[in-house]
């Protein structure tokens, strides 16, 4: 039986845009969500810009208890996957428990609840060794990146394969193309599958600058993030989550649900080279272009719009040029290209589910969501990469990769619904 994994629901928390209107209405308008740190005071820190995400858990449906209990990032993932099941109509008989799990992906998992349990435990660090009497209940939890997808399977009803996947900025697509995996494979019928991610902390900031990952661009916060321009300086941490439900898609067109788009293709690859370094050449990243593109029955000329990782580094904008110019021969000269973390940063292991919502609604809408900033173009970087403006494109295909330290290339294509292979 030939099973195709499909989406029917999508749930956004993003910077600039709480719910998935919102998060399409800031792209297409090629607004930036960047701002000076207002999570906790950055004065002293190299970079003292993010794209944090205006968040009332109260207004988004959790109780005193949840919100107690979850850190920011569970928060996150929660209230995705609420709306994404509402988006998606499914009723509790049409997605029965057992057969409906939970793929969810996180770099950092719960940060921000562990660094404030550790300064009040050491006593803002005058304790070398801290007082455990002071911990809160869920102090435990925190400590457990799986925490994060307990949370939302809780929030789902899903007694079927439930997982974290962590592995760095690529989590979030690697959580969904193995969500979509688990229903092709047959061992689920329904997968809520996405990322979350809340890095806006002090030790986070911290290590960023420690290697001067992070752009220093405190005086002009909407323009920090940069990918692909010549003045680009790093990337800026974001934070927030997507959550979107997959289904076989017999079953979702038996049902008269709303197909956003298939999951056509997926693979992963690693460069084995450097934790985070990256070859100029992009072989690893157009090997995991070309495998997905061969599982999903594709040729190069098919693919008709690039969701770039576009970080905003020198090295990554060099490397992804590279790699869509070795997969994809003239025709990455041809296809648009473009990077949303211009607009909502980078919210490490979130950002890859977030980027293949925007894929599925720019299929859904044919529209190309643009690359902010981009006013003074690398020469190295001599593609399409849709400056400033959003763009009608006509797409069937559309290909969204993704890079993580440690050496994680990974790729995924979605396609219109029905499209014949």
């Amino acid at each position: 039986m030939n099973r195709t994994a499909v989406i029917t629901g999508i749930g956004v928390v993003a910077p600039g845009g709480i719910g998935t209107k919102g998060f399409w209405e800031l792209l297409t308008a090629g607004r930036t969500a960047t701002r000076r740190i207002s999570l906790f005071d950055p004065t002293g820190f190299r970079s003292q810009v993010a794209a944090e995400c205006d968040f009332d858990p109260a207004a988004e449906g959790l109780s005193p208890q949840e919100i107690r209990r979850m850190d920011r990032a569970a928060q996150f993932a929660v209230a995705a996957t609420r709306e994404a099941l509402a988006d998606s109509g499914l009723t509790p008989a049409e997605a029965p428990a057992h057969r409906t799990g939970v793929s969810l992906g996180s770099a950092v998992g719960c940060t921000t609840g562990l660094e404030e349990e550790y300064v009040v435990l050491s006593d803002a660090g005058r304790l070398r060794l801290v007082d455990h009497r002071y911990g809160v209940p869920q102090l435990y939890g925190y400590m457990v990146p799986s925490t994060l997808a307990v949370e939302t399977a809780w929030a789902c009803g899903a007694e079927g394969p439930v997982g974290l996947v962590s592995t760095g900025c690529t989590s979030g697509l690697d959580a969904v193309g193995y969500g979509a995996q688990l229903i092709t494979e047959g061992s689920a019928d329904v997968m809520v599958a996405g990322a979350t991610d809340a890095p806006i902390s002090p030790i986070t900031s911290a290590c960023f600058d420690a290697i001067k990952a992070t752009s220093p661009n405190n005086d002009d916060p909407a323009h920090a993030s940069r990918p692909f321009d010549h003045r680009r300086d790093g990337f800026v941490l974001g934070e927030g989550a997507a959550v979107m439900v997959l289904e076989e898609r017999g079953r979702a067109q038996a049902r008269g649900a709303h197909v956003y788009a298939e999951l056509a293709g997926f693979a992963g690859r690693s460069n084995a080279f450097h934790m985070t370094g990256l070859r100029p050449d992009g072989r690893e990243m157009a090997e995991a272009i070309r495998v997905a593109l061969d599982r999903a029955r594709l040729a190069p000329d098919d693919v008709d719009y690039i969701n770039a990782h576009g970080s905003g580094t020198r090295q990554n904008d060099r490397h992804e040029t590279a790699a869509f110019k070795r997969a994809l021969g003239e025709r990455a000269r041809e296809v648009p290209v473009s990077s949303i973390k211009s607009m909502v940063g980078h919210s490490l292991g979130a950002i890859g589910a977030i980027e293949v919502a925007a894929c599925a609604l720019a299929l859904d809408h044919q529209v190309v969501p643009p690359t902010a900033n981009l006013r003074h173009p690398d020469p190295e970087c001599d593609l399409d990469y849709v400056p400033l403006t959003a763009r009608d494109h006509t797409m069937d295909v559309v290909l969204s990769v993704g890079s993580g330290f440690g050496g994680f290339q990974t790729a995924m294509l979605l396609s219109r619904p029905g499209r014949a292979r």
